[in-house]
């Protein structure tokens, strides 16, 4: 089976989940950490706003509240499809937001699309992640921002963790034992895996001509307080550039 089938079969698997527990997400206090986070890098009018990687659109739904307009796109077709069940209990701004499905590594918008381009946690589970940030650069407008919120999980043994090493409540707690072997068999297959991070991104950044690079290794600490269902121990990083 090919890389993307298997990453695209191991989501189709944790969708339903996944969704579930981003819906909590939203309607909890993490919107409000998650929101302060990103705005302080947004500019006050409303922006065009591309989130790659959306799963079922947590960050999609938090920026089309704040008036701006979202495509959220996703290689596995059943997370689109929970991004959109969860759109209509939201009618009040729906008309703001396109979920579709799309390859992160291979955009169909045309050149200088969006103000912003938004991650969160999917460059890690990328074949080929220059291309995605390639397309990435290619699609934002002149001066466009780029946000994207990772972890180096290729340092991470999802399966092998035990009780001990983790709190009683994490992201993961209701993850099928075999999914989690699963997911660190095609992290492991990955070249990014094996990369240092975020100081890789950092030097694709460059190459890609990328400016105004910056990386906040603190966005953990302020937004995983607490060891509840949303926690997460990877240490996690954002990346912010400027095209």
């Amino acid at each position: 089976m090919e890389i993307k089938d298997r990453i695209v079969n191991y989501w189709t698997k944790r969708s339903e989940s996944f969704a579930k527990l981003r819906h909590e997400e939203l309607h909890s206090y993490m919107s409000d950490l998650w929101l302060t986070e990103i705005l302080k890098y947004l500019p006050t009018k409303p922006c065009k706003i591309l989130d790659v990687g959306t799963g079922s659109g947590f960050f999609a739904q938090l920026l089309a509240k704040h008036h701006h307009e979202v495509d959220g796109i996703d290689l596995t077709h059943s997370m689109i499809e929970q991004a959109k069940l969860s759109l209509k209990q939201l009618s009040d701004y729906n008309s703001k937001i396109n979920f579709q499905v799309m390859d992160a590594e291979n955009l169909t918008y045309a050149d200088n699309s969006f103000d912003v381009v938004i991650s969160r946690n999917l460059t890690w589970t990328l074949p080929n992640p220059q291309k995605a940030y390639s397309e990435w650069y290619r699609v934002l407008k002149p001066n466009g921002i780029l946000l994207n919120f990772d972890a180096d999980y290729g340092n991470e043994q999802f399966y092998q963790q035990t009780p001990q090493q983790l709190p009683p409540n994490h992201a993961h707690l209701s993850v099928q034992p075999q999914l989690m072997q699963e997911c660190d068999l095609i992290k492991n297959s990955l070249e990014i895996s094996h990369k240092l991070r975020p100081q890789w991104d950092l030097h694709i950044l460059k190459q890609l001509q990328f400016q105004k690079i910056s990386i906040d290794n603190t966005l953990g600490e302020r937004i995983y307080k607490f060891q509840d269902k949303f926690y997460n121990p990877a240490p996690v990083f954002l990346i912010y550039a400027t095209k």
